[in-house]
């Protein structure tokens, strides 16, 4: 079977797979190590699924932090994980550059093979084009790959295909996948400050990011300490608000920086070079995820968490949950098996999700969020339990204040009409 693209999703699925026994060829347009836009933070939920893949001891070098520290409305807060039965009570941060190329060399290990500098162009339509049991998306005899160094094209067959190739996902478009412009979209722009703070022990959120106006704008500031002398820096910006799209990203990131506290020492000066960017398609915006032969994981499927626009983690469990289901193709379930992988993401993702919708479609009101986080940030207890719903980090073996608020407001957005239903996907 083939994987297009070894980011965190692909390089997830092709361990998972190789390490089952099955052959898996991972096409990888770049080489690693390599730059990628992200905050660089990894959550729990991330660091269970690289714990589990054999990573977390290569992670000892990077800057293992205790939580968020959350800053609005004039309010500081410290939240330190929480404990869980399942996950860990600590994050760490890592840049892309160096935290792929480990995941994409674990694969290799358990013996998959990666073909870096090699883009996969468009994929290879089986005879007839037609979805086979039903399936939205049409099957593949395989792909079509270029050599990125010299231009060479060629054909990789394969029984199936996973489609990893990230938010833009030019294959996954080209296959027939889509956005849901109903869905939340985030945007994102970080870069990265020398700081003397910079192995901090918690991670810094800004829940109330303003324009050069003074003016309270849809999203949020960051700053993660990476404990190598840098900090990384960034804005990010949610749909939810007509105003977003008047919203110019770099002189957002310029007012955050003015704006963030002092001790940071943020400045022309500390910048080690201009941000990046790019958009985040949130809440599983986008599909259909499984075809006859073909499933679609990590941020290609639009598998970001709203709440927070965490998407390493769901990455990587997205991959996880496909390389059961293709396993299970490949042992004889065919495309059953791929379509149940449609249903376990829907069923593991998708309730919680439109909780998320929900919540982020409120608070990007001005209005309603000086109410909200304004009065939330007045209460470490609720700010706490607030931090559990929104890192997804609820207890199943509990009911506690977090786990009874979810369901408050899981209550509350069943009332909701389900925007999911609301058409076919568009590009």
């Amino acid at each position: 079977m083939v994987i297009v693209g070894g980011g965190p999703g692909g390089s997830s699925c092709a361990y998972w797979l190789a390490a089952a026994g099955w052959d898996v060829v991972v096409v990888e347009k770049k080489r690693f190590p390599r730059e990628k836009t992200c905050g660089d933070g990894l959550t729990p939920r991330a660091v269970r699924q690289l714990a589990d893949m054999g990573l977390e001891p290569e992670l000892a070098g990077s800057h293992r932090y205790r939580g968020l520290r959350a800053y609005g409305f004039g309010q500081v807060l410290e939240l330190e994980w929480p404990r869980h039965p399942a996950f860990p009570d600590y994050g760490y941060t890592i840049t892309r550059h160096d935290l792929d190329a480990k995941v994409a060399d674990r694969a290799a290990k358990a013996g998959a093979q990666v073909l870096q500098g090699t883009e996969a162009v468009e994929p290879l339509l089986a005879a007839g084009g037609a979805g086979a049991g039903g399936a939205p998306l049409p099957p593949l005899e395989g792909i079509v790959v270029n050599d990125v160094a010299s231009g060479d094209r060629r054909e990789i067959r394969a029984r199936y295909v996973v489609v990893a190739d990230g938010a833009n996902s030019r294959f996954g478009r080209a296959l027939g996948t889509g956005r849901d412009r109903s869905f939340p979209m985030g945007m994102a722009l970080r870069g990265y400050y020398r700081s003397e703070h910079h192995d901090d022990p918690f991670i810094e959120s800004h829940l109330d990011i303003r324009d050069a106006h003074g003016d309270i704008v849809p999203g949020y500031g960051w700053l993660f300490p990476l404990g190598d002398g840098r900090v990384n820096v960034g804005v990010g910006l949610l749909s939810t608000d007509k105003r977003w799209k008047g919203v110019n990203t770099t002189k957002l990131m310029e007012t955050f920086v003015e704006w963030a506290p002092e001790r940071w020492g943020l400045s022309a000066a500390t910048c080690c070079g201009p941000p990046t960017g790019g958009k985040l398609p949130m809440g599983l915006a986008v599909g259909p995820h499984a075809g006859a032969n073909t499933v679609v994981i990590g941020d290609a499927g639009g598998s970001i968490n709203p709440f927070n626009g965490e998407g390493i983690a769901y990455a990587y469990e997205t991959g996880r949950l496909a390389a059961g289901s293709v396993a299970e193709a490949l042992g004889g379930s065919g495309t059953a098996a791929l379509l149940a992988y449609d249903r376990r993401i829907r069923d593991a993702y998708g309730p919680y999700y439109k909780v998320a919708r929900a919540f982020i479609t409120l608070i990007s009101n001005p209005a309603a969020m000086r109410v909200c986080v304004g009065a939330g940030m007045r209460s470490e207890l609720l700010m706490s339990q607030l931090l559990r719903i929104m890192a997804n980090l609820m207890r199943p073996d509990t009911l506690g204040p977090a786990e009874a608020g979810y369901r408050a407001m899981e209550l509350v957005s069943g009332l909701l009409p389900d925007i999911s239903a609301g058409g076919p996907p568009t590009a």
